[in-house]
């Protein structure tokens, strides 16, 4: 199917991170591009969202890098400490944005969001359309949404999150949710002190028995944190109570911990466990193909979901870039196949190692903890960044 200006049509489903840089790259390619979104708003979204250098050069390909840049705080001071104040680790992070040719960034979600939608024709978004089903032939793919209307394209694209309408048409429950054995609290909080200079581009990770706590500058005077806790599934906290067990939960770890958490707005405080899922075999079947958490939920602890998503955005465009003009050659079932191909086996090891750093950063046991803590101290700063090398040097 192509449209009557003959250029190729993509429908996407979701207008998060992952959905919005596939518009991005497929509209500079010459494709026309629908994004369909199933909440009524689209701003004001999310909490923090770290960038790391293979992020922001997936971002410079988009266009969106130098607004990023602005949004947010670089990332120029990353320790971790023990819950009492004893530090472990400094991460020499000019040496790596040296390394890898980008400086690493922290940023609000909304801003990221709001960088990406910039760089978008005017009308690719909907919003308040909720996806019911989709079906495809050989020529094309036709969406229906709950309101009752209809979308059609070449090919679909399921950039529809952790729990995906599309995926689940795809290929039902074949991979479930796989609980991390932990769960978050995050919040925001507009707060300043002289002895805590985050805004030149500090942050750091605190890590107790079970437990840790994070804290970042994200820009415009904001300060993002978030906790990790060791607990059974199921026991996410209603808004009332965040705050108040965040504030139990760390009584007496380094400062300034309790004094962010005192001066973040409860309202605001987001609670949630945290899942990722086994890789699937395949993430494409004809027409249709799933992106960034759709595809392959990974755990928060190497920050790479979002950048993930960028790297198979373009991937995904690169691999569509042949059709543009040529309708129906190759096929679109061989594209989504070859950007699967190029996809699957570094998603896959994310996946894989963000789990395998949870795992270790929420040790409880003392023993464990002593080990960890030792070898992490007795690691020379250059191997600290070589082993990052096929993460964040990765050239999108």
């Amino acid at each position: 199917m192509v449209s009557a200006s003959s250029r190729p049509r993509a429908v996407i489903i979701g207008a998060g991170i992952g959905g919005l840089s596939a518009a991005i790259a497929l509209q500079t390619t010459g494709w026309e591009v629908s994004v369909y979104e199933r909440t009524r708003s689209l701003s004001g979204i999310g909490t923090g969202f770290v960038l790391a250098a293979n992020a922001m050069k997936a971002l410079r390909q988009l266009g969106a890098d130098e607004q990023v840049s602005r949004l947010g705080a670089p990332v120029r001071q990353a320790d971790i400490y023990t819950s009492d104040g004893r530090r472990l680790v400094s991460l020499p992070t000019d040496e790596q944005a040296r390394r890898y040719g980008a400086q690493s960034y922290l940023i609000h979600r909304a801003d990221l969001h709001s960088a990406l939608l910039g760089r978008l024709e005017p009308g690719t978004v909907h919003t308040d359309k909720k996806l019911r089903r989709w079906e495809q032939n050989e020529r094309s793919v036709k969406v229906v949404f709950e309101d009752g209307t209809t979308a059609e394209g070449d090919v679909l694209i399921g950039a529809d999150g952790l729990h995906s309408a599309v995926r689940a048409q795809l290929f039902g429950d074949s991979a479930p949710l796989r609980y991390a054995g932990y769960t978050a609290l995050r919040g925001i909080a507009h707060w300043q002190d002289e002895r805590y200079p985050f805004e030149q581009g500090g942050g750091f990770e605190a890590w107790g028995p079970g437990k840790r706590f994070g804290v970042s500058a994200i820009g415009q005077g904001r300060i993002f944190w978030f906790a990790a806790v060791n607990a059974p599934q199921g026991q996410e906290l209603p808004p009332a109570e965040r705050k108040a067990a965040a504030l139990r939960r760390f009584r007496g770890w380094m400062e300034p911990i309790e004094a962010l958490i005192a001066a973040t707005d409860e309202a605001s405080i987001l609670s949630h466990d945290i899942f990722d899922r086994r890789p699937l075999a395949g993430w494409s079947r004809g027409r249709v193909t799933l992106l960034g958490d759709a595809a392959h939920p990974m755990l928060p602890n190497l920050g790479q979901g979002g950048a993930q998503a960028m790297e198979d955005a373009l991937a995904l465009a690169r691999s569509l870039r042949q059709m543009c003009g040529t309708p129906g050659t190759p096929d679109a079932a061989a594209a989504l196949q070859q950007y699967e191909r190029e996809r699957f086996g570094r998603t896959a090891l994310v996946v894989r190692r963000s789990r395998t750093m949870g795992r270790m950063v929420q040790f409880a046991h003392p023993a464990a903890i002593a080990v960890r803590n030792r070898l992490l101290r007795l690691l020379p700063a250059r191997m600290q960044i070589r082993r990052l090398d096929w993460l964040v040097g990765y050239e999108p």
